[in-house]
């Protein structure tokens, strides 16, 4: 997915769309060496109505080399770096959070991780983070309406009344 086959495709998409949404291309960056050459190229697709948020994630597992300077280098091109889905990375924890939220780093919640649709320990991390007011953005990576009836409509619910009720 290069940059110009998205635009592409998005133009496509603009010409035969009719519904009312406004829409808006952008993408979710792995932080790897192929986002580094784009990073240096500028050849990205930021979010925002200024086109100044990039969002960005890293593997699960474990951050790339070097997370912190990524995460400064986004920043000294002029864009504000969203991580997505903080709550699924299982190496990080309440001092790491702090620490990107300093550093200016905005989070997006998935949707489906308060449903527990990633198990109950993700389940939490998004509660502490929702509960920590740490977070900026909320998304979904639900690929179909199925899974979203199933997770989101009845677990969201149930735990969002949960929040509000502290």
């Amino acid at each position: 997915n290069t940059t110009a086959h998205l635009r592409d495709r998005f133009a496509e998409l603009q010409a035969a769309y009719t519904g009312g949404v406004q829409l808006h291309l952008a993408a979710e960056n792995m932080l790897d060496n192929l986002f580094e050459e784009r990073l240096g190229k500028n050849d990205l697709l930021p979010l925002g109505e200024n086109g100044d948020h990039l969002l960005v994630e890293t593997s699960y597992f474990s951050p790339p080399m070097g997370l912190k300077n990524i995460l400064l280098r986004i920043k000294s091109k002029g864009y504000h770096p969203v991580l997505a889905h903080p709550e699924r990375y299982v190496y990080m924890g309440e001092s790491d959070y702090r620490q990107l939220k300093d550093m200016g780093v905005k989070f997006q919640l998935n949707l489906p991780s308060i449903a527990g649709m990633y198990g109950n320990r993700i389940k939490k991390k998004a509660m502490l983070l929702l509960r920590e007011q740490a977070i900026a953005y909320i998304g979904t990576d639900i690929h179909s309406y199925s899974i979203f009836q199933k997770f989101i409509c009845t677990g969201v619910t149930r735990n969002v009344q949960k929040l509000l009720d502290l």
